[in-house]
């Protein structure tokens, strides 16, 4: 397999889905609908909201619980520039890992208009899911002593992930017409169709303009 260079990948623009393994079952895990996503976490985000706010815990009053869900989205922002930089778009030298990196995000660069491949697959989304938990566990409750605040941390972390998952889906396939939705869509466009090494901000430009990889207007 050659390597995958984002910026060198041909766009294919055929609307039946690239064949990624020749099991049916493997097939099957690699497609999802975005409502899918939506039907795992937003329960998970109104459970931890909830008993946080349920707690009456003098650790989490309602103000704190919000704050600290509102630092959790601004957490994930970042979170998301990083890793849509600096791990989606790695590009190994290793054929294997090049396979690897393809499967992660290469496929999405090649066919940017998959339906269903904007969204991350439950059999990975959960996994980083409980791994991004223990983390928010390890550094909020354990490292800053606010065991009571993990849940609205997490809350807020995971209600970012699925604005980001939202977003996303809709550049590529609602219209957005309006407004700073509509500049969204032509931001993370510019992304795919002129210029993959810059423009990683998918739901916010703001981290972009933070590290200076804010596309030029042509």
């Amino acid at each position: 397999m050659e390597k995958t260079t984002y910026a060198n990948l041909p766009i294919n623009h055929t609307e039946e889905p690239i064949r990624l393994f020749k099991s049916d079952v493997l097939e099957f895990f690699t497609h999802i609908h975005p409502v899918v996503v939506l039907m795992l976490f937003v329960p998970v985000v109104l459970f931890f909201m909830v008993r946080a706010l349920a707690s009456g815990s003098a650790q989490a009053p309602p103000l704190t619980v919000f704050g600290v869900y509102a630092a959790g989205i601004l957490v994930w922002s970042l979170s998301e520039y990083l890793l849509h930089r600096f791990v989606f778009h790695f590009e190994p030298t290793q054929p294997w890992l090049q396979r690897v990196w393809y499967l992660i995000h290469g496929v999405h660069h090649e066919q940017p208009q998959c339906k269903t491949r904007l969204v991350m697959p439950p059999i990975l989304s959960i996994p980083l899911a409980l791994f991004f938990y223990g983390l928010f566990r390890l550094v909020v409750g354990t490292l800053l002593g606010m065991q009571q605040l993990v849940g609205p941390a997490f809350a807020g972390f995971l209600t970012g992930y699925l604005t980001y998952d939202m977003v996303h889906y809709a550049e590529h396939h609602l219209s957005m017409r309006w407004g700073f939705l509509k500049y969204l869509k032509r931001y993370h466009l510019k992304h795919h169709f002129k210029n993959p090494n810059h423009g990683f901000g998918v739901s916010s430009p703001v981290w972009d303009v933070v590290f200076r990889t804010k596309p030029r207007d042509p």
